[in-house]
């Protein structure tokens, strides 16, 4: 790379882990003596004895030992970090750790009477990345772009970051997950020998022509592509369009908690449940967690080839469950994930005002995207067989070798443009969001809107920033909060405050706020305690939709109501300044006008007429007004 610089990519997963880097020949997975990329995002903990600290294994060897060190084995931290305990209720009960509440509720993981947090042991599964790619190429690694699901939030984005310093690499960019497997999709394999040198030196990677299941190739130009990817942990859908060296993201859908740990739960549930009928048993101690957990896993897995799966689990005191689980059953256990994640198709689809005949190719990704029902079901939606040229576990980390590429100034012929996902703004007066940015915006990107006092004398501001698609603050999720204070004490409306949302290629949000007048600054980096849960992922979008007019009508009442506040106190006060220059029977009407407008906004529902009497207002009191302004140039004067 150039100066050496040596920037990698990861892809954290929720079931496996990945770390690739780009050369002159393309991407390449990061493989260890066994020729598999993969490293299992599980982590053992065995306890320090005397001066001993605690000895920790990672990946395969500490997946190995689950069953007989069910507490203090880690897996799907994924699915926890940067969440609040709330959040993970439903997971608890599948999980053989403990979990408790840390500071402000965020989630901990118990063991051995240690308490680690996600990112601590997220960065245990970074640091195994960053060693062995460093181990295979010779020099150390100390960058790297990470890629997170397009669906997480800016507090699992932070927490990713932290986890990254934490293994000791920078991140010097976070991408989502389907975006990164189009970037892999759209430049293909590359064999060495058709690498070659551009006139400025950089390296020139040619298109390769990579064939579907049915037979097509995977056209590199103007192509609309929809990215499903269904991973251990997450659930993401991304419809993006691919032409001349850029992929932008039109929309994107998708469920932070929807994933593969989801379907094996529906074998651990059908399996629980027969056991306790069967036997009186309820499947509760840790170990006996572990073993079905990974029952489980190797029953989804094998029926992904297979008709059917055969096993047995030993109960102890002669107790052996037997059981023989066919596809179709399975199918059966599983459909209602599936249409959820169909669902989700058709919201993005619906995002990019585009159907599904729009769409080229249908790109599958995450281990899980092999299921056979999941790839009839894409094939269904789409009318095509699904796209699967390269290897659905590897596909997102090459797409961050290659991000990686881009940023180390290896490739200069390709450009990555990404959205955001759900709406920001602030909360103003009477509760209403006022969005400044929208969902499925592309990024980088920024937004500024002026904003002022409500009451007179007013020395500090405090904003609300919100996230959501609902037109009031109270339905839309808080994200943080800060104050802009020593604002000099100036008549309401006065003040020119400028708010603005900057958000940056990594998708992380700063809020600034300036008072033009005086010159005082407040800003914030968005780092809220947690993130959403599955219900509030899946009812944004839904309530957005469902509520739109009556949030429409309510937000339009908050402006009326506040112009109405607004309007009639000013007029009060210039009533004592000025008023003693109208006629008696001006003054005896204004006051009458003021009394009816007020009362009328408390008690009506048309809003239509109250803006023609808050207009028909401002023209009575002109005069007024006029008086106002003739007073203040005197005194000016």
């Amino acid at each position: 790379m150039d100066n050496g610089e040596i920037i990698v990519g990861i892809d954290l997963g929720t079931t496996f882990s990945l770390v690739a880097y780009a050369d002159a020949a393309g991407p390449h997975i990061v493989r260890d003596e066994h020729g598999d990329g993969r490293v299992p995002s599980v982590i053992g903990v065995t306890p320090g004895t005397g001066n001993r600290p605690p000895q920790v294994t990672i990946g395969w060897t500490a997946r190995a030992h689950a069953v007989e060190n069910p507490q203090a084995t880690v897996y799907s931290v994924k699915r926890l970090i940067g969440k609040g305990v709330a959040d993970v209720h439903e997971d608890l009960p599948y999980l053989s750790y403990a979990v408790a509440a840390g500071p402000r509720d965020t989630v901990q993981i118990d063991i051995n009477g240690r308490r680690y947090t996600p990112e601590e042991i997220s960065a245990l599964i970074l640091r195994e990345l960053r060693e062995r790619a460093e181990k295979h190429l010779g020099v150390p690694v100390r960058k790297a772009v990470i890629t997170v699901p397009a669906y997480f939030d800016d507090a699992q984005r932070q927490a990713t970051r932290d986890a990254g310093r934490a293994a000791d690499l920078e991140v010097v960019r976070i991408i989502n997950e389907p975006t990164a497997a189009a970037l892999a999709y759209g430049i293909g394999v590359r064999p060495e020998s058709t690498a070659a040198k551009t006139p400025r030196g950089h390296v020139a990677l040619p298109m390769a022509r990579c064939t579907s299941e049915s037979g097509g190739a995977l056209d590199q130009t103007g192509q609309t592509v929809a990215v499903y990817d269904l991973g251990g942990g997450t659930f993401d859908i991304s419809i993006l369009r691919l032409e001349e060296g850029v992929s932008q993201v039109l929309s994107t859908a998708g469920d932070t908690h929807l994933g593969g740990d989801d379907f094996d739960r529906a074998i651990i549930n059908l399996i629980s449940h027969e056991i306790r009928e069967r036997f009186g048993v309820s499947v509760s101690a840790p170990a006996t967690k572990q073993a079905l957990r990974t029952l489980a896993e190797n029953t989804k897995i094998r029926l992904t080839d297979h008709d059917q799966a055969e096993f047995e689990l030993d109960l102890g005191r002669d107790r052996v469950y037997r059981r023989v689980i066919t596809r179709a059953e399975f199918e059966g256990l599983v459909a209602p994930l599936v249409e959820r994640t169909i669902t989700l198709c058709e919201h993005a689809l619906k995002d990019a005002k585009l159907h599904s005949a729009d769409i080229q190719q249908a790109i599958l990704v995450g281990g899980c995207s092999r299921i056979p029902l999941v790839r009839k079901r894409v094939g269904e939606l789409f009318s095509r067989p699904p796209y699967t040229a390269l290897n659905p576990d590897e596909v997102v980390a090459l797409g961050a070798a290659l991000q990686a590429a881009i940023l180390s100034g290896q490739r200069t012929d390709m450009l990555l443009l990404d959205v955001i996902p759900l709406s920001l703004g602030i909360e103003t007066m009477g509760g209403a969001m006022g969005k400044l940015i929208l969902r499925n915006t592309t990024i980088p990107c920024r937004a500024t809107e002026m904003f002022t006092t409500f009451v007179d004398g007013q020395t500090a501001i405090q904003l609300n920033v919100l996230q959501g698609e609902r037109e009031l603050a109270r339905d839309c999720r808080l994200l943080g909060q800060f104050e802009l204070r020593g604002l000099p004490p100036m008549p309401a409306g006065m003040p020119k405050v400028e708010v603005e949302f900057l958000i940056d290629a990594n998708g992380i949000l700063n809020v600034a706020a300036k008072e033009l007048r005086s010159g005082q600054a407040a800003s914030i980096q968005i780092v809220p305690n947690h993130g959403l849960t599955r219900d509030e992922v899946d009812q944004i979008t839904r309530d957005s939709l469902r509520f739109a007019r009556a949030d429409l009508d309510a937000h339009r009442r908050i402006d009326l109501l506040n112009q109405v506040e607004f309007d009639t106190q000013k007029t009060v006060q210039m009533l004592a300044k000025v008023g003693h220059l109208l006629d008696d029977a001006d003054r005896v009407r204004i006051d009458h006008d003021i009394a009816a407008l007020r009362q009328f906004a408390q008690e009506t529902k048309d809003l239509d007429e109250l803006y023609r009497r808050l207009t028909a207002f401002g023209h009575s009191t002109l005069r007024l007004a006029e008086l106002g302004i003739r007073e203040a140039f005197k005194k000016g004067t």
